[in-house]
């Protein structure tokens, strides 16, 4: 079986600083860093790291950017078959993390607004498609409605928040969203699965409140990219939910603990060797 993930992809600038800045005030901080990012990118890495066969279609711009997108993604090994090159500038965020591990951004759309959605192809053996809300709706749509002709599961990230139309939540089995997506989306969900994420709270499935795993955190950044992509991953490879969702909570759990090359390295066979240790607690 294998995944589709469509989705962006952003080179995020990640400062430190002691805290968010104020309206009008300027902050000294800590660090400066460059990291592949946007959420489609994102969770195709973590799915593919995770042990899923990922195929990705995204767009990247053709600059400086673009170049380092593409590089991290071939070093995580999801099929690039479906990455496109926008002659424009690539998508990016600037992120600032505070000294809690807590975090703001701002995104810049892109090469992702260019992206073609008639071009991309929906696996035969793909067991799931996975869409966020960093793509024009249009494209959700077109890619969702091949999804439900080839009859693959659509799962929708809806992040960040934005009205859906009704044909494309008639088309999503799973809406994935916060707590803040998920007051945004209370009245509209209708009868689409949600499942929302809780932060250091765990997450929320069907009425039952999954408790996250305690942990040191460095930073959040990622955290739910890093979990919708695992889970993904852990349902793709025959797991039921429940299994699953404590695979991807074990993964983020992980994930907000590590630091540089430690959380790019993470995989499976780390988080299987994270969850065997808990249960021995």
């Amino acid at each position: 079986m294998s995944l589709l993930v469509a989705g962006s992809l952003h080179l995020d600038v990640v400062v430190r600083a002691p805290r968010l800045p104020e309206i009008d005030e300027t902050l000294p901080g800590h660090s400066v860093e460059y990291v592949f990012g946007g959420k489609g990118g994102n969770q195709a890495v973590a799915a593919a790291r995770m042990g899923a066969d990922v195929h990705f279609a995204g767009c990247a711009g053709n600059d400086r950017f673009g170049d380092m997108l593409r590089d991290s993604l071939q070093r995580a090994g999801p099929d690039l078959s479906q990455l496109q090159t926008d002659e424009g500038p690539s998508g990016m965020s600037t992120a600032i993390v505070d000294d809690q591990g807590d975090y703001g951004a701002v995104i810049v759309t892109g090469a992702n607004a260019r992206m073609d959605a008639e071009a991309v192809t929906v696996p035969p053996a793909a067991s799931l498609v996975l869409l966020q809300n960093e793509l024009p709706e249009s494209v959700n749509l077109t890619i969702a409605r091949k999804a439900r002709a080839a009859g693959v599961p659509v799962w929708l990230n809806a992040a960040p928040a934005r009205p859906l139309c009704d044909d494309l939540r008639a088309l999503v089995d799973l809406l994935i969203v916060n707590r803040v997506e998920a007051a945004f989306y209370a009245e509209s969900s209708g009868a689409t699965d949600v499942l929302r994420t809780l932060g250091a709270e765990g997450v929320e499935y069907k009425g039952i409140i999954y408790p996250a795993f305690v942990t040191d955190v460095v930073s959040t950044h990622g955290a739910g990219d890093m979990f919708v992509g695992a889970l993904a991953a852990r349902i793709d490879a025959g797991a039921g939910i429940k299994e699953a969702l404590a695979f991807a909570q074990g993964a983020a759990s992980l994930h907000v603990s590590a630091r540089g090359q430690a959380r790019d390295a993470l995989d499976h066979l780390q988080v299987d060797a994270f969850l065997a240790a808990q249960s021995r607690r």
